[in-house]
């Protein structure tokens, strides 16, 4: 879902995106051991969150996107957001007025999408980031798939699903573009 989220960008907008995925990565969870605050060298492990951190630095807007675990994010999506603490450990303002968008995918039309996009609005506001979803009327709080447990088909057949994630990645979009020039304009 975030692959097409982020082929939508590349097409309707002059944007450039990046992707990373969880998935076959050495991702360790964070300990709460305090080395990156102690240090303010970044985390103790040193592992493939080393490269997303660049992206999450380099990047105006973000696409959190997780399946549906249990009700709520995937255990390895918290894990990523868990470990953000050691960037901002070192920077405390480097997220400050970025953008972010969620999106989720569950098995159910209604299987823990919404307490999943709750939960990734939580990490950007306490990041001090600035959350947004597509609106009213079937983008309250992002992109929304069904996937009817089966994976990327299940996904690309769904029409709602793509449009709460277009409606979506045109706000986000047009957020960051506004964000953006208003800093370069207090410059």
């Amino acid at each position: 879902m975030v692959r097409e989220a982020l082929k939508f960008a590349d097409e309707k907008f002059d944007v450039e995106t990046d992707y990373f995925s969880a998935k076959g990565k050495d991702l360790k969870f964070c300990i709460h051991c305090d080395h990156c605050v102690r240090t303010k060298q970044g985390c103790i492990h040193k592992d493939d969150m080393l490269e997303l951190y660049e992206k999450m630095q380099w990047a105006d807007a973000w696409i959190i996107g997780t399946p549906v675990y249990q009700g709520t994010i995937s255990g390895q999506t918290k894990v990523m957001m868990d470990r953000c603490r050691a960037v901002v450990a070192r920077d405390p303002k480097v997220f400050l007025n970025k953008v972010g968008a969620g999106m989720a995918d569950g098995g159910d039309r209604v299987g823990g999408q919404e307490p999943a996009l709750q939960t990734i609005h939580n990490f950007y506001i306490i990041s001090e980031m600035l959350p947004i979803s597509g609106g009213s009327f079937g983008s309250n709080l992002g992109g929304t798939f069904w996937s009817q447990d089966k994976g990327a088909e299940g996904i690309e057949e769904d029409e709602e699903g793509l449009r709460s994630m277009r409606k979506t990645v045109r706000k986000l979009i047009r957020t960051a573009q506004m964000v953006k020039k208003a800093s370069v304009e207090d410059e």
